[in-house]
């Protein structure tokens, strides 16, 4: 039985590998990114969980992220490549990556998170991918990392007028639809409100958005809208940086 495990254990594993398009030299790596901490909790033999190579994973994305935006955009601003870092780097995007390695089946999950559908939680799958990410870092190091990186995030996002323009442009492109937007919740006082809103596809959520403003809300349910549909398109860095009402006046800032 022990062996079949193993064979099992062995062809998920390799599957992985060949999505990722990189080889473990140490496999037990590859295993612990794919171990989540309730299978651990339930089967403290189980191995150490993914949780520390998620750790480590989220700072070599963030470099390797910020290497490739400077890369790109060297003229670029260090408030535009943040920008441009946040609209690439989130949940939804980095879900739908795992999503297309099918991290989902080959992840072990304890009982509750199996039951209430954890194979395909976002939250799960986003730590995943940055687990692996820091798999890779350990095994191969930081140039490793950076070319799975450079070829799951390319093309880079591009300028453009705002995100809704980008968002609305994307789908018409590719789906014959334009996006909706819902305003779902607004909270706070009059002077100082929070509102939350969703952008939909047709029948579809794909996101929702918080800001002091409906305007600004709407924005941010675009920006992570377009993440997720791009990235679930194989085109993960499909999105754009929000306009500038003034962005001669915040460049002369930065620079002063």
């Amino acid at each position: 039985m022990a062996s079949v495990h193993k064979e099992v254990e062995g062809a998920i594993d390799e599957a992985i590998e060949e999505a990722l398009a990189y080889t473990f030299s140490a496999k037990g790596l590859l295993r612990q990114a794919l171990t989540h901490s309730s299978y651990v909790n339930e089967n403290p033999r189980g191995g150490p969980d993914n949780e520390p190579l998620e750790f480590l994973g989220d700072a070599v994305l963030g470099l390797a992220i910020g290497h490739l935006l400077i890369e790109a955009y060297p003229q670029h601003r260090p408030g535009q490549l943040s920008r441009l870092r946040a609209a690439v780097v989130n949940e939804a995007t980095l879900a739908a990556l795992a999503r297309r390695l099918e991290v989902g089946a080959a992840l072990l999950l304890g009982r509750g998170e199996e039951t209430t559908g954890g194979r395909d939680k976002a939250s799960i799958l986003a730590g995943t991918y940055e687990a692996l990410l820091g798999a890779v870092y350990l095994d191969a190091g930081f140039p490793a990392a950076l070319d799975i990186v450079r070829r799951h995030f390319a093309p880079l996002p591009q300028a453009a007028s705002d995100h809704k323009t980008a968002f609305q442009e994307y789908c018409q492109a590719r789906y014959k639809l334009s996006p909706r937007y819902r305003l779902d919740a607004e909270s706070g006082p009059a002077h100082a409100k929070t509102f939350r809103v969703s952008a939909w596809l047709g029948e579809r959520l794909l996101a929702t958005g918080e800001g002091r403003s409906k305007k600004e809300a709407e924005a941010e349910a675009a920006r992570i809208a377009l993440a997720a549909l791009a990235a679930e398109a194989g085109e993960a860095a499909a999105t754009t940086e929000a306009a500038e009402a003034n962005e001669a006046t915040e460049t002369t800032e930065e620079g002063a």
